[in-house]
């Protein structure tokens, strides 16, 4: 078994010292956002050649030369708390370095902004403007994390519902049973070092409100997928959110890639970690294999 590096050792171990503790405290919304907001230029590393141009929809992120014929529709996680155009802007440009791929980023109302459905919403407008700027459905890969990840799918059943079949699908950590009834959550709880269970369901409420727990757009896992695209999700073994990646994985027949001593999103940190930067050669590699094949 490979031995993890000095950085991750040291990053999971600040994390369950300081990071866990702090994120299971009382807090606002509010305050969670703005903290990491304010975090997030200092965490992770923005290639050198990147280049940002905002639209209204999304805010198109390119490094280096990428190819025209593509596009990735990344959806940011953070519990629906946090995340933006900003605070993603160097995993976005990360994954269109590694890809050659354009990536646009949407924002969407976050939980103390608007209530559900907005978010699901929004990144449904973001699809529909990128299909409107020329791209074909085949064209595009869809890719997010963690709350990202749950709003990926349920856009993903939506789209195949309406004959719209993207390339591929690329998921990190993905939060996708709202209901809670992963068994991971009891089993990882301990061995987690970021995510405190004892926050998630309060996460749920403030999201959803009284709307059903099952509903396909907030829990995908309970949605249908007829005939989907091939599907890569990268999750930690430790993680508690570890069987809503491997559920998801075998409902899509996707394939599910299993990564020891890792943290929750560790592929936020591509460029100083060499996990990170494993995992997202991986990816990448997956993406430019999906847009060869869906072209032909």
């Amino acid at each position: 078994m490979t031995r993890p590096s000095f950085r991750l050792r040291a990053l999971r171990l600040g994390m369950r010292l300081f990071e866990k503790p702090k994120l299971a405290k009382r807090g606002t919304p509010e305050s969670a956002n703005r903290d990491f907001e304010r975090a997030a230029p200092y965490l992770f590393s923005v290639p050198k050649g990147t280049v940002v141009q905002d639209e209204p929809a999304f805010a198109r992120i390119t490094c280096g030369t990428v190819r025209p014929d593509a596009a990735i529709l990344y959806l940011h996680g953070g519990a629906f708390v946090t995340g933006s155009r900003r605070s993603y802007r160097a995993m976005a440009a990360r994954l269109a370095k590694r890809t050659g791929v354009a990536v646009y980023l949407p924002d969407y109302p976050k939980l103390q902004q608007a209530p559900f459905p907005a978010a699901p919403d929004a990144v449904q407008a973001a699809w529909d403007a990128l299909l409107a700027q020329g791209f074909a459905p085949h064209s595009i890969v869809l890719a997010g994390d963690s709350a990202g990840g749950n709003l990926l799918f349920g856009l993903l059943a939506t789209l195949l519902q309406r004959g719209e079949k993207p390339a591929a699908v690329l998921a990190f950590s993905p939060w996708t049973d709202m209901t809670l009834s992963g068994e991971s959550l009891i089993l990882n709880k301990d061995k987690d070092p970021l995510l405190p269970v004892s926050r998630m369901q309060e996460a749920v409420d403030l999201y959803l409100g009284p709307a059903d727990r099952r509903d396909p757009r907030a829990s995908p896992l309970f949605a249908d997928f007829p005939d989907p695209p091939p599907a890569l999700i990268q999750v930690g073994r430790d993680e508690v959110l570890f069987s809503d990646a491997a559920r998801m994985a075998d409902k899509l027949g996707g394939t599910l890639d299993v990564w020891a001593d890792v943290f929750h999103v560790w592929q936020m940190f591509d460029g100083r970690l060499p996990e990170a930067n494993a995992a997202m050669r991986r990816a990448a590699a997956f993406v430019q294999t999906s847009l060869d094949r869906a072209k032909r």
